[in-house]
């Protein structure tokens, strides 16, 4: 198994992420060959919490024409994961 901070790059902090917090849900950039229960254990030992779903979506690489420049967006994954009954995460004070 990878290292877990190898795993979950880093949490997505946007105004939709933000709103699943109310259903005990968090969004977090995650390495792109891991699986859901690779990302359900990091989450564990990295938040000391216990996962009950991940749900995980991947985002196509992009290719954008601006002006003369072309810029790409590279092939990335999201986890979305859903925390046990009265579990939570303070993503401002975990951060690094």
């Amino acid at each position: 198994m990878l290292d877990p901070y190898a795993i979950v790059k880093h949490p997505i902090i946007t105004e939709k992420a933000i709103l699943l917090k109310q259903y005990r849900q968090y969004a977090f950039e995650v390495n792109i060959k891991a699986n859901k229960i690779e990302i359900a254990q990091a989450i564990n030992k990295i938040f000391n919490v216990k996962v009950i779903k991940v749900r995980t979506i991947t985002l196509k690489a992009e290719y954008k024409k601006f002006h003369s420049k072309a810029a790409t967006k590279k092939l990335r994954k999201k986890a979305i994961v859903t925390l046990a009954q009265g579990q939570e995460i303070d993503l401002y004070e975990n951060i690094g």
